[in-house]
């Protein structure tokens, strides 16, 4: 049993067996962090997530990978709703990084002054789909932070300042026409026809495309049919 064995959460009961040594979100988590001079792997999810319960079985119940966490970093289990705030700040660190949709399970690395550095969804417990396994992300996430430390902190307060600002305004005029149909081939071209989504495995539902293709098909008739289909 882990520290999680006394949460009330029951998405971090689950994770109580695991091998990892994981930690609730709290001060005492980041002090530890601060004074061993480790990052923080910071992982959100919640009980009816798919990839979180998959990347539990293949990774988080793994001695070799609860041994590479012990090792370097300090390991934090969040439940997105027990936490929605943490989530959303996040999941925008996320999105600024990657310049992609976020999803769960999110997987944050942060200094111990809890600004993030780098992040992703779910990692494979072997390399695939272009991805590394989660052992090869955390031996080079490692890497990094010993050997490029202050890079990586100043990157970090970077990305928290970023995230301190406001969202930009919603502009309340209609988008271009043109801008909006170059927009809309774009995610048709990134349509799976076969098996729906965007992009390549693993999926996670994209509203903003979705919102976007709707869009098209209201106001781009020669787009509508192919739009209305990739919905």
């Amino acid at each position: 049993m882990n520290r999680l064995a006394t949460a009330r959460s029951p998405y971090l009961l689950q994770h109580a067996h695991n091998p990892v040594d994981w930690w609730p979100w709290c001060d005492e988590a980041f002090a530890r962090a601060e004074a061993e001079g480790k990052p923080v792997f910071l992982s959100v999810g919640y009980s009816a997530c798919h990839w979180c319960h998959v990347m539990e079985r293949e990774s988080f119940a793994d001695p070799a990978v609860a041994e590479a966490l012990a090792r370097d970093f300090i390991a934090i289990k969040l439940d997105r709703e027990e936490r929605p705030d943490l989530d959303h700040t996040y999941q925008r660190a996320y999105q600024l990084l990657t310049q992609r949709a976020g999803g769960w399970p999110l997987s944050m690395f942060l200094t111990p002054a809890r600004e993030p550095f780098f992040g992703g969804t779910y990692f494979p417990d072997r390399p695939r789909h272009g991805m590394p396994s989660f052992r090869e992300l955390l031996a080079r996430v490692a890497e990094v932070w010993r050997a490029q430390h202050a890079e990586v902190v100043d990157r970090a307060r970077a990305l928290a300042e970023a995230l301190r600002q406001p969202d930009a305004p919603v502009d309340p005029h209609e988008p271009d026409p043109a801008w909006l149909a170059e927009a809309a081939g774009v995610a048709l071209r990134r349509h799976d026809p076969e098996h729906g989504g965007f992009g390549n495995a693993p999926k996670f539902p994209n509203a903003t495309a979705q919102e976007l293709l709707l869009l098209a098909a209201v106001t781009s008739p020669a787009l509508r049919e192919d739009a209305v289909g990739a919905v």
